[in-house]
């Protein structure tokens, strides 16, 4: 009796296992089991599977025309594919979408997508057997209506349009349709849009922790007013003229340069110090941020950004793009409070050596300088750091000091910022460096100044006057001791102005040593002695912010070309 049970049992649990695997079977081909029951399955893809991809136009001039298809069933990429430059056109890509657990049987899935005037199975011998469809701006889509096809990694899932011949694709799992732009009717003069897709789920971005070196060294490349374009950009104030022949793409020299820089300073951590876009001619600001991250990103550095006053001018408002910086990898920007006035006041801890310590060995801040004065006629000029974001530098560097203490060695503090404080125009402060504008820093003295000496920052370092290039040293004025070095980058990028005598764009690189509790800083320059290092100069020792041996006060006639400079401030921008 024992017997026949087990036999019976297991005889029972063979058709079991039989029935299961054929129905799964079956499903896995022909989706045979009730889509209820699909719908309490597990989704491989986080948020929505794209069926269909197509370009509508409208006209400009004909108020009928509308660029907008079926809300019920498309969605637009809110971008006009001819950047609103259009004498008489407008173009909007539009998608459809949907939930996995939403798919029908005779849903089909997009797994790969093309652009250009050739259907992929006659110009690609990989594609002779697939069936492409054609839709309008030279969009080729490959769909399948194959069960799992959804599941695959090959299913696309999002959808954007970036701009221009050197447009680039930072985000993990996103990539550039190939072979070639959207096919518009008229051209865009090398800001043409691309296809960017997603295949899968969202990437997971982990965030890097910046450590010191095992040799105690830590080395940070500050670019300043790169002034990224959509599409190429045309130079400005180019040196030396006749190089390559007069002809000059900004971006492209701009990027190459600082490629450069990372490649042979190979710094652990970099800094953009604002003016990243030039919101003139940045139509897509997306499109030219992307570029600066897309090659911090192949050099696997990290890095934190601020923003200048020509940043959000363009498409994308301070809290889009910072955003956007931190959904990328290696980013360490941050929007910081929203109770603090601006965008991007926050700091960076870089941690000391080794996997385990967890003790901040060097703190970054960084603070928005903002854009244009909001009392031009009282203050002419620039805005300036707000009461409540030097309350939230205090707080929060008195609250750090806590947990800096128990670091074995000494503690070191730098700053941040775009726009420089007022104090970097007193002539009568020894400095390193040439000072080749003038100083367009605010009217009104928010003494932002005061709190970072307050605070024991050593160091405090900006952009926006693309000329300026020189350190500044300011003396307690009681003692006479040195307190704060106050910085200029130099101008980076090729977008921006130059001039003033043949300035060549440069940036400013900083050197940590953490056993020494020392700070080197010194300059790189695009053109010239493109492998030396300039205007070398050792600007904290042993914690404490030096002179350096034989630093001159400026004498009589320096102090007064720099104040009548100072008169002529600001005619470039």
């Amino acid at each position: 009796m024992a017997r026949r049970i087990v036999r019976t049992g297991l005889q029972l649990g063979v058709i079991v296992t039989v029935i299961f695997f054929l129905v799964f079977f079956l499903d896995n081909r022909y989706r045979v089991l009730p889509q209820s029951i699909h719908s309490h399955l597990p989704l491989h893809h986080e948020g929505l599977i794209i069926t269909d991809i197509t370009v509508k136009t409208c006209s400009k001039i004909n108020p009928l025309s509308t660029c907008r298809l079926d809300p019920e069933q498309w969605n637009r990429i809110e971008k006009d594919l001819y950047l609103k430059e259009g004498w008489f056109s407008k173009a909007y890509v539009h998608v459809k979408r949907k939930r996995e657990e939403e798919l029908k049987e005779d849903d089909k899935v997009i797994i790969d997508v093309r652009s250009g005037k050739l259907d992929p199975s006659i110009g690609e011998k990989s594609q002779t057997k697939e069936k492409w469809e054609s839709r309008t701006g030279g969009i080729w889509l490959k769909r399948s209506s194959k069960r799992h096809a959804s599941d695959s990694k090959k299913a696309i899932t999002a959808v954007d349009v970036l701009f221009g011949a050197d447009a680039v694709e930072p985000r993990p799992g996103w990539e550039l349709v190939k072979p070639g732009p959207l096919l518009l009717d008229s051209a865009l003069d090398g800001r043409e849009p691309h296809l960017s897709i997603r295949r899968g789920s969202p990437v997971k971005i982990e965030k890097p922790v910046p450590r010191i070196n095992g040799n105690g060294k830590f080395k940070i490349l500050q670019l300043s007013d790169l002034h990224l374009s959509t599409g190429p950009g045309a130079c400005r104030d180019a040196e030396p003229k006749d190089h390559n022949g007069g002809k000059c793409d900004a971006d492209p020299r701009t990027l190459e340069f600082v490629h450069r820089l990372l490649e042979e300073e190979k710094p652990n951590f970099v800094v953009l110090s604002g003016d990243q876009v030039n919101g003139e001619t940045a139509p897509d600001a997306q499109s030219a941020l992307f570029k600066i991250a897309a090659l911090l990103a192949e050099h696997k550095t990290p890095y934190a950004a601020i923003f200048g006053n020509h940043d959000d001018e363009g498409s994308l408002s301070r809290q889009a793009q910072m955003s956007l910086y931190s959904s990328l990898p290696y980013s360490l920007s941050e929007a910081g409070p929203n109770t603090v006035d601006g965008v991007g006041n926050y700091f960076v801890e870089i941690l000391a050596h080794g996997n385990n310590n967890k003790h901040s060995a060097l703190t970054l801040y960084f603070l928005d300088t903002h854009s244009y004065s909001p009392d031009e006629a009282t203050y002419k000029g620039y805005d300036w750091l707000k009461d409540n974001q030097i309350r939230w530098f205090r707080d929060t560097a008195t609250a750090l000091k806590e947990n800096h203490k128990h670091y074995s060695k000494t503690h070191l503090d730098m700053a941040f910022i775009h726009i420089p404080l007022p104090e970097y125009k007193a002539a009568d402060q020894p400095r390193v460096g040439a000072w080749k504008e003038g100083v367009t820093a605010p009217g009104f003295n928010s003494h932002f100044k005061d709190a970072l000496v307050e605070q024991g920052v050593l160091t405090v370092s900006c952009g926006h006057d693309h000329v300026n290039e020189y350190c500044a040293l300011a003396r307690n004025q009681n003692s006479g001791e040195p307190e704060l070095w106050m910085c200029y980058a130099g101008g980076a990028g090729f977008g921006g102005y130059g001039g003033y005598g043949g300035y060549h764009r440069r940036a400013r690189v900083w050197e940590v040593d953490t056993n020494e509790a020392r700070i080197e800083t010194w300059k790189r320059v695009e053109w010239g002695d493109t492998g030396g290092r300039l205007d070398p100069l050792i600007v904290v020792d042993g914690g404490k912010v030096v002179s350096p041996p034989g630093l001159q006060e400026p004498d009589t006639a320096q102090k007064q070309g720099q104040q009548q400079q100072q008169k002529q401030q600001g005619s470039r921008r």
